[in-house]
């Protein structure tokens, strides 16, 4: 005979998803199209079909907790051609955003981070932040150099004669007493939310027949993880879509400039720290060029990004998406402003860009686990544990 299984439907959260961009999802009558034009779904228990199904029954413990909705790129070949318009990629990003804000340790900062009144709030918090550091650095340089000569440390400033550094405008050691511990928050909040989601992803793996594995190794896990990587800097699983194979580029750009920019920034934080020569450093220096070069392409890889989204009139644009590309864009712009008003001897305008730069820097960052960039994390674990189950 058959199982008997008692369903209880979660009509908040449909509401949600639809929400967060799945509006489209009632129109789904179950045809399979999209499982089947998919070209990196698995064999064995593919999406996005069953997905729809659980999401059109509001089965919410089905979808948060199930490490397909990571797999799927988004790449738009289910939503051409579902016949009934249900667009499939569309709902399964709504339910990834439900899934970060559901891990997410305060769930309070990340619907503010996804609500559009909120913006003002968080920006105007780390400007003033920023501004009150700027005024102790310009006004009591002298008396926090005494104090620090004191304890044992150096007070780090620009340190060149005329040369406009922008450590005079906000000493290094403020920034960096802000972005240390910063680092230390987005690292807790992640362990936290991935102890859970690992633990979720396998428990529904385990009920739906994905992996054979009962329990998760640890090491195997690990070598998984690295083995995976390739296909996460080549970028594999979009050059295999069809309808979207331009978001490959803007997307390459967009990694390998945030990878560059965190080796340039670990350098120099060792140079400063370790070595105690403080910048500005001269353009000449094979560090800046990487700095350049990874900042000038995430400007044009985020225009580029903006751009294909303001060109698909059918792909659903909800604010969390404009919210990341908005950072992105603006990081790397301020970024390359900072860096051509300074060069150009223009102190007053390089000081106050720098200032927005420092403010884009922080929310993009401070906000990491609850924003759309979470992706990032949850997607790589995700498919991390896809390799390791052995999914086909």
């Amino acid at each position: 005979m058959t199982d008997r299984c008692l369903i209880q439907p979660d009509v908040d959260f449909i509401k949600q998803v639809v929400g967060l961009g799945g509006d489209t999802l009632k129109k789904c009558f179950q045809c399979a199209t999209c499982s089947v034009v998919c070209p990196i779904s698995p064999d064995n228990k593919p999406f996005p079909r069953k997905e729809m199904i659980a999401a059109s029954w509001g089965l919410k413990d089905r979808l948060v907790g199930n490490g397909d909705i990571w797999l799927c790129h988004n790449c738009g070949d289910c939503s051409t051609m579902c016949p009934r318009g249900a667009n499939p990629g569309d709902v399964l990003g709504a339910i990834r955003s439900y899934a970060i804000n559901e891990y997410a340790p305060s769930k309070t900062l990340g619907e503010a981070v996804n609500d559009p009144k909120k913006l003002p709030l968080l920006l105007g918090i780390p400007a003033l932040l920023f501004a009150l550091l700027a005024c102790i650095t310009m006004f009591a340089g002298g008396t926090m150099e005494t104090i620090f000569h004191a304890i044992g440390l150096e007070w780090y400033h620009g340190g060149h004669g005329d040369i406009i550094s922008h450590a005079n405008f906000i000493s290094t050691w403020f920034v960096d007493l802000v972005f240390v511990p910063l680092t230390a928050w987005v690292i807790i909040n992640f362990a936290i939310g991935l102890k859970r989601f690992i633990k979720d992803i396998h428990k529904n793996a385990l009920l739906e027949e994905k992996t054979d594995k009962k329990d998760i190794d640890p090491v195997g896990f690990i070598q998984a993880l690295l083995k995976i990587i390739p296909t996460i800097i080549k970028h594999d699983k979009f050059t295999e879509c069809s309808e979207n194979q331009d978001r490959a580029t803007a997307h390459i750009m967009v990694l390998y400039s945030f990878i560059g920019l965190f080796i340039v920034t670990n350098i120099f934080f060792v140079v400063l720290y370790v070595f105690h020569i403080p910048g500005p450093y001269q353009q000449i220096n094979p560090v800046k060029w990487l700095a350049n070069i990874s900042g000038l392409a995430l400007v044009i890889g985020s225009v580029m990004m903006i751009k294909n989204r303001l060109a698909k009139k059918d792909q659903v644009s909800v604010y969390k998406d404009w919210y990341l590309l908005g950072l992105v864009f603006g990081l790397g712009l301020s970024g390359m402003l900072t860096e051509m008003t300074r060069l150009a001897g223009l102190a007053g305008l390089t000081y106050f860009i720098y200032l927005v730069h420092l403010v884009f820097v922080f929310n993009l960052f401070a906000f990491l686990p609850y924003s759309k960039l979470a992706h990032l994390v949850y997607r790589t674990v995700a498919m991390a544990y896809s390799e390791y189950g052995n999914r086909k």
